[in-house]
């Protein structure tokens, strides 16, 4: 795989958040900082050269009642290739009809800009959907807590690591 590594952003607050969490699941991945930003996975596809389906893509909803309770943030892994089904999601978890979360709300819950939504790291515990297409692949790619960095990992790593659910997406 040839990609031509951008500037180092592991000293990046965010980039260095994800990197400990990794590291105390006793993981040491590698980790790619491109030269441009990569916010959608198609961008990352190209930018590593593989597929958009082998991103693990990080995506934030907000399980809303509607009732003036605040929404309950879910972050989906969905594969880069798929467009998350959230009323499936949301009859599967059980849970309160879901929407995409903002901008802001993406920022308060993880810590993360949109485009570089780890799947670790965030600054409050997400409860967290693991797409199960993302098993075909031995390795995907996800966010790495900034737009310009990502790192390689496992489904079944993913799934420990974020305590998630294996869930079809789609």
């Amino acid at each position: 795989m040839s990609v031509e590594q951008g500037p180092d952003r592991a000293d990046h607050p965010a980039v260095s958040r994800v990197l400990a969490v990794l590291a105390a699941f006793g993981h040491t991945p590698q980790i790619r900082h491109l030269p441009d930003a990569v916010r959608t996975a198609k961008a990352a596809a190209e930018a590593l050269g593989i597929t958009p389906a082998e991103i693990a893509n990080s995506l934030v909803f907000a399980a809303d009642a509607g009732d003036g309770t605040p929404p309950v943030p879910l972050l989906v892994l969905s594969s880069g290739g798929h467009r998350v089904d959230t009323i499936k999601i949301a009859d599967t978890l059980e849970c309160a009809p879901l929407r995409q979360a903002t901008p802001e709300e993406v920022r308060a819950w993880t810590g993360f800009a949109i485009g570089g939504v780890a799947p670790v790291g965030s600054l409050s515990p997400l409860r967290t959907v693991v797409d199960v297409s993302l098993a075909r692949f031995a390795v995907v790619w996800a966010a790495a807590g900034h737009s310009h960095s990502v790192f390689a990992t496992t489904y079944d790593d993913l799934l420990t690591m974020t305590a998630g659910t294996p869930v079809e997406v789609v």
